[in-house]
């Protein structure tokens, strides 16, 4: 018996942690863009219960004083790649998380409507590990098979001067070389390194 690789959105790969900030997509628009990030909480420091307690509206702000910033906040994300490589998933594919904000890219605004949203734990600027590349690009191949994506960008592509990550530490040529998509998936100012 073939063994099912999603389930309603959820990739079956991934340990799911529903969150609650998400909400359904327009009808009849495709799921064509995926737009990647970078977070850690506190700044700079990984591993911890604050990316989930952020994503599913339990983050006690007093617990950091640099977690202040985020006080309030109902985010979301599809997918949280950790530093160990380990794939987290918040948000039905098939449901709009909430990541993307204020964007845009070639006329399209609202990118959280046709966008799949992964999150790397990581600070914009510095490095990421292999593992969370290995893990990315199998996870974009699962993606591309089941949605029709077109297009990878960074979140500071589609929300220029307002969000710079995942930042100039993240290897994109790696991503497009390991992916070996062709080059109309990965827009010219993606290509950084």
């Amino acid at each position: 018996m073939k063994r099912f690789v999603w389930a309603e959105g959820w990739l079956r790969a991934a340990r799911a942690i529903p969150s609650p900030n998400c909400g359904l997509r327009p009808p009849g628009e495709d799921i064509d863009m995926v737009v990647v990030h970078s977070i850690s909480l506190p700044p700079g420091h990984y591993g911890g219960p604050e990316i989930i307690q952020l994503f599913t509206n339990q983050l006690d702000p007093g617990g950091h004083p640099e977690l202040e910033t985020v006080r309030g906040l109902e985010v979301s994300a599809h997918f949280v790649i950790r530093r160990t490589g380990q794939l987290l998933q918040f948000v039905s594919c098939d449901l709009r998380a909430w990541h993307a904000g204020r964007s845009q890219w070639a006329g399209r605004e609202n990118l959280n409507d046709v966008s799949i949203g992964i999150e790397l734990e990581g600070l914009e600027g510095q490095h990421f590990e292999m593992c969370q590349y290995q893990q990315m690009v199998r996870l974009l191949q699962t993606l591309r098979r089941r949605y029709p994506i077109k297009l990878v960008l960074g979140h500071e592509d589609i929300a220029p001067g307002r969000k710079k990550d995942p930042g100039p530490g993240f290897d994109w040529l790696l991503v497009q070389r390991s992916l070996r998509w062709p080059p109309h998936y990965f827009p010219a100012n993606t290509r950084r390194n």
